[in-house]
């Protein structure tokens, strides 16, 4: 899978679940239920040390069905081990010149985590993919897509927390390119989990059909 493929496909999708799980078991159960709603790309991060083989785990069960990331990538050699395990992308918290030279190197998009206009420029002009707003999702809310944009309106950004039901369309509304969702897709049973992705898929259906 191209570079420029998978991130089409994040561009896409609109939505990546970010779920941070210790078992194989209860990933299986967070792609069913997101799948029920037709929501198909997660981040499985590197804050438990097994992280690897659940994403081996989960492209051998689901196949292209989904598309896999690893997030919390701290350092290169977690992100070639993230790569070898079949990580689609890579995602961190923070920005490291390794890190970006790797993915680059394997042709796998980097999402590194920013905060000020100068450490985006830096990523950037380093390669990553996208921008991940880390961690001022939560804090700005929706406006910082236009605090981004309006400087620099060619930046791609990932959002990282600060989604709900009763504003999704809100974040829709700013043209974000991906909106990065954790609790709202990885908590409760996989009815529930279910019902919140059909829920957000159905946003996005008539945000599409608002903005053909």
């Amino acid at each position: 899978m191209f570079k420029t493929n998978i991130v089409t496909r994040l561009e896409q999708s609109k939505f990546l679940v970010i779920a941070r799980v210790e078992t194989f078991k209860r990933a299986q159960e967070i792609i069913e239920g997101i799948l029920a709603g037709g929501i198909d790309c997660v981040e499985i991060s590197y804050t438990n040390n097994n992280a690897g083989q659940i994403i081996q785990q989960l492209n051998q069960e689901y196949g292209d069905k989904i598309l896999v990331g690893a997030g919390t990538v701290l350092d290169s050699e977690t992100a070639r081990l993230a790569i070898l395990a079949g990580a689609k992308f890579i995602i961190a918290p923070n920005y490291s010149d390794a890190v970006c030279k790797i993915c680059n190197r394997y042709q796998i998009p980097y999402m590194p985590g920013c905060t000020t206009m100068t450490e985006i420029v830096t990523a950037l002009e380093n390669g990553a993919a996208m921008i991940k707003a880390f961690p001022i999702s939560n804090y700005y809310g929706n406006s910082l897509v236009n605090m981004i944009k309006t400087p620099m309106p060619y930046v791609p950004i990932l959002s990282s927390g600060g989604v709900t039901l009763e504003n999704v369309d809100d974040w829709l509304n700013t043209d974000i390119e991906c909106i990065g969702i954790g609790s709202l897709l990885t908590k409760g049973s996989v009815e529930d989990i279910s019902k919140n992705a059909i829920s957000l898929a159905n946003a996005l259906k008539k945000y599409k059909e608002r903005h053909p």
